[in-house]
């Protein structure tokens, strides 16, 4: 697209003059006979120059000037005005304030009118290749910061799929290993207690043997649902695999108070559960032993481990004395 010259001038020979100059300028010349026709044609295009004539009946050059520079997609926009009272410093000082970057004088020489509108021509041409530019880079950053996001994103469910058990959506064992090595480092730094808790669903393969595997997996589900509901906001509750889980109980000082939570559970854990199986309910009662560990500090590199070991035992003593009960370690 060529580049825009606005020819202001209330005189037709003039006009035609200007147009007969800059006729092979590389630029597309339009017209206005008065200052408010010009004012009208810079609200619909943008020009890379205005050739201004200052005096004009009604509206004079430099008032035309003074409002183009007010508007603020226009105030950048060169003006040279074109006058017969070039050599007046008052007049030239006024146009210089009104706006205008150059001067013309009247008569005018036709290779000074040239140059100087080859000049702005190619300034113009640079800047709109420098914004193109600045556009392009703009767009790339934006694609950049979308990708980036995007990224990010994906990288985060990976993360989180990588963490979290699929069906539940709770802590797996990894992330639940990761959680109860922080915890013993805090209470191993600040000598205070918490407590793990390892539970194994009492019932639960005759649900699947009876109902399939669906109504297993809806089971755990709402297994998952009301131990997230019954503890702690900083407490975590995790899915090992299968129909075991294990809590890790923060902040537990008391070991009776960790053991009356475990009690509490098992109550929660053994109501009857209403599950949707092939758009058909479905009632199933099941129940859970569960065996807690309290933690004291302790720096040994395997503490971890003989801590999970500690609560499965316990878990297993819950099974052996009846099922449906919680017992606390040694």
């Amino acid at each position: 697209m060529l580049p825009k010259i606005l020819v202001v001038d209330d005189t037709a020979a003039n006009l035609v003059a200007m147009r007969r100059l800059l006729a092979h300028s590389g630029a597309e010349l339009l017209e206005a006979r008065s200052g408010n026709e010009a004012l009208a044609l810079c609200l619909d295009h943008e020009f890379a120059l205005i050739l201004l004539d200052v005096n004009m009946p009604d509206m004079d050059g430099f008032e035309v000037a003074a409002l183009l520079g007010s508007a603020e997609h226009l105030r950048d926009t060169p003006i040279i005005f074109v006058t017969a009272a070039y050599a007046d410093d008052l007049s030239r000082l006024k146009g210089y304030h009104s706006g205008a970057v150059d001067y013309i004088a009247k008569p005018i020489n036709d290779a000074i009118l040239q140059s100087k509108v080859r000049v702005f021509l190619e300034l113009y041409t640079a800047r709109m290749k420098l914004q193109q530019a600045l556009d392009e880079l703009a767009e790339r950053n934006r694609q950049l910061t979308r990708e980036i996001a995007e990224r990010k994103l994906m990288e985060a469910m990976v993360r989180h799929q990588a963490q979290h058990d699929p069906l539940t959506g709770l802590p797996n064992r990894i992330l639940f290993q990761d959680r109860l090595y922080g915890a013993i480092q805090r209470a191993n730094r600040h000598q205070s207690r918490f407590a793990l808790a390892s539970i194994d669903l009492d019932g639960f393969k005759q649900v699947n043997d009876v109902h399939g595997h669906a109504a297993g997996d809806a089971l755990l589900q709402e297994i998952a649902a009301r131990l997230s509901a019954q503890l702690r906001s900083n407490d975590t509750v995790a899915r090992l695999g299968g129909d075991e889980f294990a809590l890790l109980l923060e902040d537990v000082e008391d070991p009776q108070l960790a053991l009356q939570l475990g009690e509490k559970l098992c109550r929660a854990l053994g109501e009857p559960y209403v599950l949707s199986v092939g758009g058909q309910p479905i009632e199933v009662q099941v129940g859970a032993s569960i065996g807690i560990a309290p933690y004291r500090p302790d720096t040994a590199d395997d503490a971890d481990e003989r801590l999970m070991q500690a609560a499965d035992h316990a878990m297993y003593a819950a099974k052996r004395s009846g099922k449906g009960r919680c017992v606390l370690a040694d």
